[in-house]
């Protein structure tokens, strides 16, 4: 059952931080170095100083300096406390394959829970998950978002959100690629109970931030044993999320192409002699050929585009045959084994180029990158040695993933557009007497 309460959540004033396009900022894992070094340039106020903080001295601690910006920030009238609590529906209005879409959600609170009650699909790491911990110790705050997804084929909580965003925004600010986010604020006690229980009896599925999710269980537990408690329902035991419907027509997943590059006695068109084992293989002499087919086969055959550095043509590789996956994976459940990534991932890249699994955990051989055109385009730059294309991972599989309690490889989904960080933030009420 999923559990949703208000908060009070701190927002920038506008007097005294400026335009807030300046001050939000992408999920911390998607910020480089070059995009925090623009992040910082942008604005003394931009939530990245927080989030992926940095001692300026030998003697500072990081996470220190983040806590002891968001209470400066708090003192100075920057960042103010909302005076009722409330939920925050939350818009976003983009463009993906030059078609125009809007993803309804809405900003709560979400109850922190162990085992079936909130379904992951993709596997943690340790280091991302103590870097988080850290940063929540020091700071006792929510600053990201969790990307909830639940089912609700009728659209009925979608509807009670669309009732409210016909007024003023709260707040309107466009990411680095002019996707617009907006948010209004619900205090409306009837529509918040309205909200509350269209979500009872709903399941809960993380689409992104499974370390976030994960470091706030840890928290909490580390909370328990200290005796301390967690004060209302706004304390350890909840965690700011946003909650958008899986069924929602606005909801979009992209694929994540793979750029392979390192791999040892690469030739181009070994790839393609291995593959006939296991392919149909087409060949197109323009870019264009290949992505109709991609396109036509999108949800219907396992379909990947292949270009080796080079090389004139692209190559279109669809699997002849199923089972073959059975063989090299029988401890996976089917809808495991018939997912393009795993395909990609196990048969080719595994199996005919020599890249396993601690090779993918350790980022070597493999670049992924969003955008096919992208993709391609980078085969030009010297370090890659050839692409592969993919169709995006289907919401269905995602949920039957989670269900079955397994983990889609890595980078099996990439949920457009991404949720900012800094429209609103949580700090937690925690007694410690």
């Amino acid at each position: 059952m999923a559990e949703v309460y208000p908060f009070r959540g701190y927002r920038y004033n506008r007097d005294k931080a400026g335009d807030l396009n300046r001050v939000v900022s992408p999920p911390y894992d998607k910020i480089d170095d070059e995009t925090r070094e623009d992040l910082i340039n942008s604005s003394p106020y931009n939530i990245v100083r927080i989030i992926l903080s940095e001692a300026t001295g030998e003697d500072e601690d990081k996470y220190e300096v983040a806590a002891n910006y968001l209470q400066d920030w708090i003192d100075e009238g920057v960042l103010q406390r909302d005076e009722e609590p409330a939920l925050y529906a939350y818009y976003q209005e983009y463009k993906v394959e030059g078609k125009r879409r809007v993803r309804r959600g809405f900003v709560g609170l979400g109850k922190i829970e162990e085992g079936e009650g909130v379904k992951a699909h993709e596997e943690t790491m340790s280091g991302p998950k103590a870097d988080r911990l850290r940063l929540l110790r020091a700071t006792e705050s929510n600053f990201g978002q969790i990307f909830m997804l639940y089912s609700d084929l009728e659209n009925s909580v979608t509807a009670t959100l669309d009732s409210v965003t016909d007024e003023d925004t709260l707040v309107e600010v466009k990411d680095g690629d002019r996707n617009v986010h907006k948010l209004w604020k619900i205090t409306d006690e009837s529509v918040i109970e309205s909200i509350q229980e269209g979500m009872t009896d709903r399941s809960l599925y993380i689409a992104d931030g499974h370390h976030r999710y994960e470091t706030a269980l840890n928290y909490r537990n580390e909370c328990r044993e200290e005796g301390w408690e967690s004060v209302d329902d706004e304390g350890f035991n909840h965690r700011m999320m946003t909650f958008v419907n899986v069924d929602d027509p606005g909801l979009s997943i992209l694929a994540t192409h793979r750029l392979i590059y390192g791999v040892d006695k690469f030739k181009p068109h070994d790839v393609l002699g291995k593959a006939r084992d296991h392919f149909s293989i087409s060949r197109f002499d323009e870019r264009e050929g290949l992505l109709e087919k991609l396109d036509e086969d999108a949800g219907e055959k396992h379909t990947f585009g292949y270009r080796a550095k080079g090389d004139k043509a692209y190559w279109g590789l669809t699997l002849l045959d199923e089972s073959v996956m059975d063989e090299l994976l029988p401890d996976k459940s089917e809808v495991w084994r018939s997912l393009d990534v795993a395909i990609l991932h196990k048969l080719i890249l595994e199996g005919y180029l020599g890249i396993d699994e601690e090779a993918l955990e350790e980022k070597r051989n493999l670049e992924y990158v969003r955008g096919r055109e992208k993709a391609l385009d980078m085969l030009k730059e010297g370090k890659y040695q050839g692409a592969f294309i993919m169709n995006p991972t289907r919401i269905n599989q995602v949920k039957e993933i989670a269900d079955k309690g397994e983990k889609m490889p890595q980078k099996s989904t990439d949920f457009y557009p991404k949720l900012l960080t800094g429209p609103v933030l949580h700090k937690l009420s925690i007694k410690k007497e």
